[in-house]
Formats: C-alpha cells, sequence, structure tokens
C-alpha cells in the first residue's frame, strides 16, 4: 500500500518556499525616451536682449521684442533660390557644349591654320577684295530685310552700294560705295527681320559649321543664302560658286573674329562666355533696329568680351591699412545653382 509521509517543518521556511516555487510575474519594461525636438530661431537669438554692461544706468530697459511674423512669412531669414539643370535658353546645353569642344578642336587643327595661311599667303588688296565680293554679294538680301523691316532709306543705299560697287568697283572687288560715297556696309538678314516683328529666339544651338547660332537665326540664315539662288537661278545655284562663296566668307570671317575667339578662349567658361556674348550681340541687334537701348546686363557682357570696362564704372577706392582686404569669388557665376558642367 502506499504511504504517505508527512514532513514537520516551520512556518517561515514554507512561506519562502512556496514564494520561490510561484511564477514570479514579469516587470513592465521601461517607457521609452522623450525626444524633445531642438528649435533654434536666428530671429529670436537677435531678439534676446543683451546682458547689461558695467556702468549702464538701472532705468535702462531692452528694447521690445519684436512681433510674431504671421503664418506664411518669413522674418530675418536667408531664403536662396536656384533652378537645376540647364536654362530655359539652353536646353540642349549638353549637346552644345559638346558639340562646342568639337567645333574648337576642328578650329585649333585645321580652321585657323588654314585662316593664317589665307591672311599670310594673299596680299592684304587681293584679300580685301575677295571679301569685298562677298559683302557685295550680300547687298541684295540686306537690302530686301531692310525694306521689309520699313526703312525704306537705308534700303535705298543699299541698293546704292550696290550699283555702285559692282559698276565702279569692278564687280564688288573695291568699296568704291563706302570710301568715296559715304555709305558703309550694313548686314541685314531674315532673322533681324523676323526679332524686329517680335519672333523671339528659341533655342540656342552650336552647329559644328554654323557655329552659334538660334532657331530663329539658323531660318533666317537659310533665307539669306537661298535668296540669290531662288530669284536669279545660274550661276548662284551652281557648286563653282557656292564652294568659293563658302570657303571665302568662312575664312573672311574667321579673321575678322579672331581676336574675339582668342578672348572666349581665354575665358573661365568659355561655352558660357560663347553663349551669352552672342545671345547679347543678336539682343543688342534687334534693339538697334528697333531704336531701343539695351540691358545693362547685356552691356557689361559685351564690354566684357571687347574688353572695354564702362566709362561709368568707379574706380576701387583705397582700403584702409588696418583692415584686410575683402577677396572676390572666384567665379561670381557660381552663385546660380546650374547643372555642373
Amino acid at each position: 500500500m502506499p504511504s504517505l509521509t508527512l514532513l514537520a517543518t516551520s512556518p517561515q521556511l514554507l512561506s519562502t518556499a512556496l514564494a520561490l516555487a510561484a511564477p514570479q510575474p514579469q516587470a513592465p519594461p521601461p517607457p521609452p525616451p522623450q525626444v524633445v525636438p531642438l528649435e533654434w530661431n536666428l530671429a529670436a537669438v537677435q531678439d534676446s536682449a543683451p546682458p547689461p554692461t558695467e556702468g549702464a544706468p538701472d532705468d535702462a530697459a531692452p528694447p521690445p521684442p519684436e512681433s510674431e511674423p504671421a503664418d506664411g512669412e518669413l522674418a530675418n531669414e536667408i531664403v536662396v533660390e536656384g533652378e537645376y539643370g540647364p536654362p530655359k535658353s539652353d536646353p540642349l546645353e549638353r549637346v552644345n557644349e559638346e558639340s562646342y569642344r568639337l567645333t574648337q578642336a576642328v578650329d585649333q587643327t585645321l580652321v585657323e591654320p588654314m585662316a593664317n595661311a589665307y591672311r599670310d599667303g594673299l596680299p592684304e588688296p587681293i584679300r580685301d577684295g575677295l571679301g569685298n565680293v562677298v559683302r557685295n554679294l550680300a547687298e541684295p538680301t540686306n537690302a530686301l530685310n531692310f525694306l521689309l523691316q520699313g526703312k525704306v532709306g537705308k534700303a535705298f543705299e543699299t541698293l546704292g552700294r550696290l550699283a555702285i560697287n559692282s559698276t565702279i568697283g569692278v564687280g564688288g572687288l573695291f568699296d568704291v560705295a563706302g570710301k568715296k560715297a559715304d555709305l558703309p556696309y550694313r548686314r541685314n538678314g531674315f532673322g533681324n527681320t523676323m526679332g524686329y516683328y517680335g519672333i523671339g529666339p528659341g533655342p540656342y544651338m552650336f552647329v559644328p559649321v554654323t557655329g552659334p547660332t538660334s532657331v530663329r537665326d539658323i531660318i533666317g540664315l537659310t533665307l539669306d543664302q537661298a535668296l540669290l539662288p531662288f530669284a536669279f537661278g545660274k550661276p548662284f545655284n551652281k557648286p563653282t560658286y557656292t564652294v568659293p562663296y563658302f570657303v571665302v566668307n568662312s575664312l573672311d570671317q574667321r579673321l575678322e573674329f579672331d581676336a574675339e575667339i582668342a578672348a572666349i578662349r581665354n575665358s573661365d567658361d568659355p561655352y558660357l562666355m560663347r553663349r551669352e556674348t552672342y545671345l547679347a550681340k543678336r539682343r543688342r541687334d534687334i534693339a538697334l533696329l528697333k531704336g531701343e537701348p539695351i540691358s545693362e546686363l547685356d552691356q557689361m557682357r559685351l564690354e566684357e568680351l571687347e574688353g572695354t570696362p564702362s566709362a561709368d564704372t568707379p574706380a576701387a577706392a583705397p582700403q584702409s591699412e588696418n583692415v584686410a582686404p575683402v577677396e572676390a569669388p572666384a567665379n561670381p557665376e557660381a552663385i546660380a545653382i546650374t547643372q555642373p558642367r
């Protein structure tokens, strides 16, 4: 038979054993630490009263705090705004810049040596005569566009140049009208006419053969070059005319803008300077046709290109010996946030 054994023990020992055998309740987890947001406001720091200085009167009261800005308003805050990506005037900036670099490499390797050989190999009278012929062939386009712009007087002056130089000037070899009749050469074109009537330039482009241009100007240039072949036909629509005309005109313009090209190459950002000065020149051309002044920014860019600072620019004031001069930023245009190149 099973037996039952009883053990005698003290009540204190029994309570201790029962307490150890009973399941222990789990302690609740500690609460998460509270994160207090750190707020700092420039206005609050500026509005705080400075500590009183020694010797100040006791009744000197701090200035009253400024009123709190309303919702949506900014007070004493620096706001920097900018745009990332190509500018609106040059949406194909990456493609245009690569085209510019390729064109400059070809120019330094091929076009510039050819232009220098053209300048040094031909006597100056012959070279000037060829340039006069090219300009004389552009006079019908110049006269037509002056007429389309309503400038009848300049249109007749241009036709007078064409008549004098084509006859007395032996087909345009000699600029008799400019030297004897005081009729200067005035370049004009369909791009100017479109701009005169308010047609915008459109996106900027750098075409390898044409160079810097815009949608409006490349359309105008196409119309300029198509006028003589369309109006007169032979020989202006034959390669025997177009090829020599293109070569002489390209070399003549390369020599004309040699100093400008060198100034752009020596700038901090040649592509940017080439684009901005071209657009500034075109805005100046349209403004002169309309009799309007050009903007100060365009004037500054053109003066920077030509190396002639404005006479209104004040001279730098002498600095004190005890004050360290403030260094200008290496690239002031870096303030604008643009896509890095």
